[in-house]
């Protein structure tokens, strides 16, 4: 984000345009207001108690308000840092003051209104009051008083002083907002394209423009209201998601029955009901039930998930077949859905790289433009004999084009479009500065397990040794595993529970540290365990070991069953491959990413997990460090790095990547709260979604700025040759700004 940091010692000279000049004792009180004011912020500040207040302005509608803002309220004393949320028009202040107070005054001086938002997450689902509707019928009179003063001058129907009033009526009718900001402005020293357009409609005026100070008039008006409502569709773009989780929920109330209550009543731990067809109020765990849900909303799955006692639900999801019963694990500020919305419309106020840019160059461009339209007013008549009105009426053409609102404005809108996009289809991006530079990638390393695989191994191979199979050896097997906590134990009693076996009780139980287990069956002793158990039973045969080596090969682990005598079973677990991995690496490489899968594995498990899935390189028996080296060596050599994990594990290489992924973020704080980019769910397949829609946003953002400056740098230069007029430039202004906005949006379809 973008800092102001300024001494908080400076005392704030923006004061002194709050009074009229000759009340000395205002001054003197406000001065010592200030002082007492940096006194306390001074020793705050050396407390270290600096604190953050968050302010929705609702009248900060555009840059022009922010640009207003920030020359206000960055050299008040005790405030050190200005964060500005154009989309969802707030404004967080880093500041050492005992309250807000003084930072709302210097708000309300610049007429507008801050209100102290205290729970930004309660914000984030409770979607502000619209703005007062203005009337229509001011407008339409004020165009039909604009186009009466144009019929007036072009006809010669009727004196001249009939269309200067026309003219004077329709400026009356429809411009005195954008005069009280301009007077606001110019006070402050800000030229804003309320201040520029007040001039130039002003000189028009006095230069006898009649109906063109109208007419520029009204169209800035008409032009203003159409930006306001696109931009109301960007900031309602996330806001939309809260649409999703109901108001209301069946609950279980302590007699058993059932009631439906505000969600806002509803407590952690207890019980609600949801039927076939409603939306999940809010998250839980399914107590009673089976259903399917579809869970796009929250992590953008196309196809419905089964869901059985003991299964996640989120809130805003669907329920789609059977009732459920769920335990409720979240409060409604609290939700996955909340977290979501909280976690993007923070990342709105993290300005990119070109929206960085783009403010810098605004910041030079308008004062030049303005200097440039004096120096055409003045120097022309005075040193080329030049006619005063034909200059000066160029200088007022070249003060409408002079804002930078199309070029401001195009970068949040384009940027928000895009992180909206990203949220509906269960990618979680958090910031600006993510989705612009995800189009930069060229390395990315996977984690293994739990990344390209489910992360539970399951039993794959069961062969016997014998002559002759005996169907009991695979009961004992289970019988045996399922006494160990080993995860390779573990997939084997689950797939014996999955074919519906009864386990055979197990005697003189005892694990055998790395090398398996043992124990006895209906007097019968066994064993069940890896190679190096096999060996020291003095059982292994080269036919065996064979087998045993194909079957470690193809990344898979093996334990034999063997009486005292001989081995008499074997089986192999794995951790199979998503297919949404295999997939995923392809797309990877249509986009010229190269995959490298970094798992602490051993090599020859890396091996064949790569070649099944299609990963340009593998490299197993790696510890943290190691990958954290594998990615600052990429880094050296010149590659952008992404590297996808679990976040916990694979922590360092994470963090040290230029962008970082969660995989299954979907009801995890941590996952969504630290990553770069959070998966909803574990399909791989969103990164190639993440960075082709990353390529996108950077295309839109270029379009936008060369269109934005070509046709600025057009109309100056028709403007120079005389070659336009004052309601052309405001097309072209205005005009410009809906394009942008427009261009943008496109994103949302996305």
């Amino acid at each position: 984000m973008t800092e102001h940091n300024h001494p908080t010692a400076h005392a704030d000279h923006d004061h002194d345009h709050d009074h009229e000049p000759g009340h000395s004792h205002e001054r003197v009180t406000d001065a010592a207001a200030q002082a007492q004011a940096m006194a306390a912020a001074q020793a705050q500040a050396r407390q270290g108690t600096l604190q953050q207040s968050r302010l929705r302005i609702e009248a900060m509608d555009c840059p022009t308000e922010q640009n207003l803002l920030e020359s206000k309220l960055q050299g008040m004393p005790g405030v050190q840092k200005l964060e500005f949320n154009l989309i969802n028009r707030e404004l967080l202040v880093s500041h050492s003051l005992a309250s807000t107070a003084p930072i709302e005054q210097a708000i309300s001086a610049l007429g507008m209104h801050a209100e102290l938002v205290t729970d930004s997450r309660a914000a984030a689902r409770s979607t502000p009051p619209e703005p007062e509707r203005k009337a229509w019928w001011p407008l339409l009179l004020a165009a039909v008083a604009a186009v009466g003063s144009e019929v007036v001058e072009f006809t010669q129907l009727g004196p001249q002083w009939l269309s200067a009033a026309f003219a004077v009526l329709a400026v009356a009718l429809c411009g005195f907002n954008t005069y009280k900001k301009g007077w606001i402005a110019l006070k402050n020293l800000n030229l804003n394209i309320n201040a520029l357009m007040s001039i130039a409609v002003t000189g028009a005026l006095l230069i006898g423009q009649w109906p063109e100070a109208a007419m520029v008039m009204v169209l800035f008006t008409i032009a203003e209201l159409i930006e306001a409502r696109s931009l109301d569709r960007a900031r309602n773009a996330i806001r939309g998601l809260l649409d999703m989780a109901p108001q209301r929920a069946t609950r279980q109330q302590a007699d058993g029955s059932w009631q439906e209550v505000d969600v806002q009543a509803v407590a952690v731990g207890d019980v609600l009901r949801v039927r076939p067809g409603e939306r999940i109020a809010l998250d839980g765990e399914v107590r009673s039930g089976h259903s399917t849900v579809d869970q796009a909303p929250i992590t953008g799955e196309s196809l419905p998930v089964e869901k059985a006692p003991g299964d996640a639900l989120f809130a805003g999801t669907i329920n789609q077949a059977g009732a459920m019963e769920y335990q409720v694990k979240a409060l409604a500020g609290d939700s996955t859905l909340a977290r979501i919305i909280h976690a993007v419309e923070e990342a709105q106020g993290s300005r990119a790289p070109t929206q960085r840019f783009v403010d810098q160059f605004a910041r030079i461009y308008t004062p030049v433009v303005f200097v440039l339209a004096l120096l055409v007013a003045l120097l022309p008549p005075l040193l080329l004999g030049g006619a005063w009105f034909d200059w000066v009426y160029r200088a007022l053409v070249l003060l409408v084009v002079a804002c930078p609102c199309a070029l401001v404005i195009s970068t949040p809108v384009t940027i928000v479009s895009g992180l909206a996009a990203a949220a509906r289809k269960g990618i979680l991006i958090k910031g600006g500065v993510y989705l612009e530079n995800g189009r930069h990638i060229t390395a990315l390393a996977l984690d293994k397990t739990g990344t390209i695989t489910h992360g539970k191994p399951v039993q794959t191979d069961s062969l016997s040794l014998l002559a002759e199979a005996q169907p009991e050896h695979a009961l004992w097997a289970a019988s045996l595993a399922a006494r160990s906590d080993h995860p390779v134990s573990k997939a084997l009693a689950v797939h014996a529970e999955q074919a519906g076996q009864k386990l055979l009780a197990v005697d003189d139980f005892s694990a055998l540290l790395g090398r398996g287990t043992q124990g006895s069956i209906n007097g019968t002793q066994l064993y069940l365990g890896n190679h190096r158990l096999v060996e020291e039973l003095g059982i292994c045969s080269p036919d065996l070991e064979s087998q045993l080596q194909a079957l470690e090969q193809q990344g898979k682990s093996v334990v034999v069953l063997c009486d005292s005598s001989r081995p008499l079973m074997l089986f192999a677990v794995a951790d199979t491959v998503r297919q949404s991995s295999r997939e995923a690496i392809a797309e990877l490489q249509q986009l010229g990413v190269r995959s490298t899968m970094l798992t602490g594995d051993n090599r020859h498990t890396a091996a064949a997990i790569a070649s099944q899935v299609g990963v340009d390189e593998a490299r197993g028996d790696l510890l943290p460090a190691d990958k954290l080296a594998w990615v600052s060596a990429q880094q050296e050599q010149g590659q952008v790095v992404a590297m996808v994990g679990d976040g916990i594990n694979d922590a360092p290489a994470l963090a040290k990547a230029q962008i970082g992924f969660a995989m299954g973020a979907a009801g995890t704080d941590t996952a969504i709260e630290t990553a770069d980019v959070a998966l909803m769910d574990d399909d791989l397949r969103k990164i190639p979604v993440f960075i082709r829609l990353s390529r996108q946003t950077a295309r839109v953002l270029k379009q936008n700025i060369v269109l934005a400056l070509g046709i600025k740098a057009l109309f100056l230069l028709l403007t120079m040759i005389g070659d336009t007029s004052m309601w052309m430039a405001v097309f072209a202004d205005m005009g410009v700004s809906l394009l942008v906005v427009f261009n943008g949006l496109r994103l949302l379809r996305q």
